[in-house]
């Protein structure tokens, strides 16, 4: 994890909720349940970009509950990425259908691993960290909302100025309080199957963001994915 983001994570890790969110999570784990990501790689969204480096938040809402041909998580702890042996689940093929769309240089790879994303500054955000093998939203209100709302309100205060990409309602309630005059804020359907067809598709928010950061005279990310 990164210096700044470690620090946090310390900080947070004293507070109640934190305490009771984790005891939970634990007991649940000697239970016998299968907890998604696997412990190792709950954080991993903080590993590769610190605090004043983010460039691009995309929130998601929990990480995916399946497991993949090898009994493999399909979560490995970066929002909407799988591990590319994983087959590329609907709501991030949705993705990719946009980004063809918006991004003219943009191909759609054969894997769904989004690491490059993160390695430039984006930061690949659930609002909830952790999920039961099989049961989407089953870590809801346990206390990750509180803790990715202080992620937020920490890069809010502390970045210099990002984008913020927010798709469903559980990501978009979380931006009412970020500083318009200094961040970009983009909101739209979740892309699911289920709301991808609501305003998702031709959001052109990925062209947005890089518009937006080139303004900024920041470096704009390169969305394209090398194949493996």
């Amino acid at each position: 994890m990164k210096p700044k983001w470690q620090q946090f994570l310390d900080q947070e890790s004293k507070k109640t909720y934190f305490i009771e969110l984790q005891t939970e999570i634990n007991k649940q784990r000697l239970a016998g349940d299968k907890i998604f990501p696997l412990e190792k790689h709950v954080y991993s969204a903080f590993s590769y970009v610190d605090l004043e480096n983010v460039n691009v938040v995309i929130l998601g809402q929990d990480p995916y509950h399946g497991v993949g041909s090898d009994n493999q998580p399909q979560a490995h702890g970066l929002s909407f990425s799988v591990n590319p042996d994983i087959k590329i689940p609907p709501s991030l093929r949705n993705i990719y259908k946009e980004l063809t769309d918006d991004i003219e240089s943009f191909s759609s790879p054969t894997h769904g691993n989004l690491t490059e994303w993160a390695q430039q500054g984006v930061l690949l955000l659930n609002t909830v960290l952790t999920v039961k093998q099989g049961q989407a939203h089953s870590h809801a209100k346990l206390g990750w909302e509180q803790f990715t709302a202080a992620v937020i309100e920490k890069i809010n205060l502390e970045n210099k100025g990002c984008v913020f990409i927010l798709w469903g309602s559980h990501a978009i309630k979380k931006g009412k309080h970020i500083d318009l005059n200094k961040h970009l804020v983009l909101t739209g359907p979740h892309p699911s199957p289920l709301s991808a067809y609501r305003g998702f598709f031709g959001c052109k928010h990925f062209s947005n963001a890089n518009e937006w950061l080139t303004e900024k005279y920041q470096k704009p990310i390169n969305w394209a994915i090398s194949e493996y």
